[in-house]
């Protein structure tokens, strides 16, 4: 109750967590809105899995909207998908497919951060994109029916992006330069508070045992691209964040079908 006092009397920090929403939603969506002001994208960490919920939120949305016009599941997974990704400007996807194109086909460090920095996508960049447009479709279209699946697309939306602080915590910039370098480093607090805010949206969303697994994916996925990326290049980059978010969703949503 006293949290909930000093949050109602203090317009600071009302203010601060609006100003970090602001930030959150304009750095990981296309939404038009102002340009976020201080405070830096670190402190606004915590703030990645509320944005997760608004994108997958209106993936849900098309989902739903799909089965009640009696298209196909996959249909309307696949539409899903493609709102999520024009809500976002694809950029998840973005850095899949860079991540892939560099771990792929960089053998020195410096040949990794050379092809991850080019704009022009390669094959493993594109076959990074089908797997998971073609996984996550393929699991959503594998749970019984469009409610669950609308369910577990807000859940893997929100816990992929929590995951994205610790990365952000646990790894230094793989550059000097780029989104890495200037975004700052969270604090334990930022984690801790993207973290629970995803158990509360999978605990809510989701039955205990599937909700349990698709944490435990998301997490495992995550940590795989940050692995990857710390022994090929020392760090993360914006791009691999996108690539960690991408396969975490990716393996929460597998994880929930196969527990259904």
């Amino acid at each position: 109750m006293a949290v909930f006092h000093n949050l109602s009397t203090n317009p600071g920090v009302i203010g601060g967590l609006g100003r970090d929403l602001h930030g959150a939603a304009v750095f990981l969506t296309r939404i038009p809105l102002p340009a976020a002001g201080g405070g830096g994208l670190a402190r606004a960490a915590w703030a990645f899995p509320v944005v997760g919920a608004v994108v997958g939120g209106a993936g849900a949305g098309v989902l739903m909207g799909a089965a009640w016009l009696g298209l196909p599941p996959l249909v309307g997974a696949l539409a899903a998908i493609g709102a999520m990704a024009l809500l976002t400007g694809a950029l998840h996807e973005d850095g899949l497919a860079d991540t892939a194109d560099g771990l792929g086909g960089g053998r020195t460090r410096a040949d990794v951060l050379r092809i991850m920095h080019d704009s022009h996508i390669g094959a493993f960049g594109v076959l990074a994109l089908i797997l998971s447009v073609g996984l996550r479709a393929a699991a959503l279209t594998g749970l019984p029916d469009a409610n669950s699946a609308a369910l577990a697309l807000i859940a893997a939306a929100v816990v992929s992006r929590a995951a994205l602080p610790a990365l952000m915590r646990g790894l230094p910039p793989a550059r000097t330069d780029g989104l890495a370098a200037t975004a700052g480093r969270p604090g334990i607090v930022s984690v801790t508070a993207a973290a629970a805010l995803a158990v509360v949206v999978a605990a809510v969303t989701l039955a205990p045992p599937a909700a349990a697994a698709l944490a435990v994916a998301a997490v495992l996925g995550a940590a795989v691209v940050a692995v990857l990326a710390y022994r090929r290049i020392g760090g993360h980059t914006g791009d691999v964040l996108g690539a960690a978010q991408q396969v975490a969703e990716m393996a929460a949503l597998i994880a929930v079908a196969a527990v259904a």
